[in-house]
């Protein structure tokens, strides 16, 4: 295996609403990854990271007392870390780092408690998303236009849709450090206060505190290691527009493209995985990735998503923790699919745990589909 990029550790900070810093954040999550991995601090010589601070990873470094010689600050949104993650496993494979640390933090509702920022979830740019913003379009609207095509052109129900929420639900009940673990039924899920037609509230995924981290190495380096190594087999990435004028067909995104060419590199089918870790912003988001990655077929995903296929115990388990919808969601959660793929693989997720996970598929969404990134795991025996 040699130079083959295996993760070693993961490490979530405090979750939901929190009184520290984001830096502080990154702090617990990368010591708790590296405690995980067996290695310390000096150990790093690469770091993926951005969003935090004057220069990210600069001021990151810094502060977590790292002097890395590989580095990388990819934005792209919430894929931002698996893309990071692909890029780690080439600098791996290519020598150019031994051991990396992909972190990400962030405390939306601590800035809101606190005066420093609103909650504002409209993007303001001077590129081509500029048009989107003259007409008053928020991150919510953008989603809720692709829901109404999807519901239009496939006659899907946003019952169907509803059941994602549900299901994250069902999933977060049995992760202890989910922001919400209540039961919820789809009637409530449709009883939520509006917030951009068809979407209530409980359509739209969290706003909270948190952040969380992972370290590779080479599978050479991990034979010294305590942890189980998990191998990076398949990684893609792809990019759509960043502006609604310019995106042709609202139930088409990136991840058609980087979806089966992650699969390929890792060789394997859609239909070998146990477990899924899929970016849900909004409920739209999973049967849209559904179908993008080769789960179903177009126009399936929210009729698949209806039979309960994604709670645990169903077809395909799916955000497992409980996703952005229910275990948390502090602005960009890509980096959360992975740590919760990694525990699936393995076997250290309790009450959740699918049983006998030997491959994952995470992937991540950026923008309004604007990014897309996608990463098959794999224990040892896949």
């Amino acid at each position: 295996m040699g130079t083959e990029p295996v993760v070693v550790g993961v490490g979530l900070s405090d979750l939901g609403r929190v009184e520290v810093s984001a830096f502080e954040l990154h702090h617990q999550a990368a010591a708790r990854a590296l405690a995980d991995a067996g290695l310390t601090p000096r150990d790093v010589d690469g770091i993926g990271s951005t969003g935090t601070g004057l220069l990210p990873p600069v001021e990151l470094s810094e502060f977590l007392g790292l002097t890395p010689t590989w580095i990388d600050s990819t934005t792209v949104g919430g894929a931002a870390w698996l893309v990071m993650l692909q890029h780690a496993a080439a600098a791996l494979r290519a020598g150019d780092a031994s051991v990396v640390l992909l972190t990400y933090a962030n405390t939306p509702r601590r800035d809101v408690r606190s005066g420093r920022r609103r909650a504002d979830v409209a993007f303001v740019s001077d590129g081509p998303s500029a048009v989107d913003a003259s007409t008053g379009h928020t991150l919510a609207s953008r989603y809720a236009m692709a829901a109404t095509r999807y519901l239009h052109e496939f006659g899907a129900t946003i019952e169907q849709l509803a059941e994602v929420a549900v299901s994250a639900r069902y999933n977060a009940s049995l992760t202890p450090e989910a922001f919400v673990r209540s039961p919820l039924t789809i009637e409530e899920v449709q009883a939520a206060p509006m917030v951009a037609e068809p979407f209530t509230s409980l359509h739209c995924c969290l706003r909270t505190d948190g952040g969380g981290a992972i370290v590779l190495t080479t599978a050479d380096r991990a034979a010294d290691l305590p942890s189980r190594p998990i191998r990076v087999l398949g990684a893609a990435s792809a990019i759509g527009p960043a502006s609604m004028a310019s995106w042709r067909d609202f139930t088409s995104t990136p991840a058609s493209r980087s979806g089966p060419l992650a699969f390929r590199r890792a060789g394997v089918e859609p239909g070998d995985i146990d477990v899924a870790q899929l970016y849900d912003a909004f409920t739209i988001s999973v049967p849209l990735t559904l179908e993008a990655l080769g789960f179903c077929g177009t126009g399936e995903g929210a009729a698949f998503a209806a039979t309960g296929a994604l709670r645990v115990g169903g077809a395909l388990p799916t955000n497992t923790d409980g996703g952005g919808l229910s275990h948390s969601h502090p602005g960009q959660r890509g980096i959360f699919l992975v740590i919760e793929a990694v525990r699936q693989l393995r076997g250290d997720a309790g009450d959740r745990q699918v049983p006998g996970a030997q491959l994952a598929c995470a992937h991540g969404t950026g923008g309004w589909f604007s990014s897309a990134a996608t990463v098959v795991l794999g224990t040892a025996d896949a």
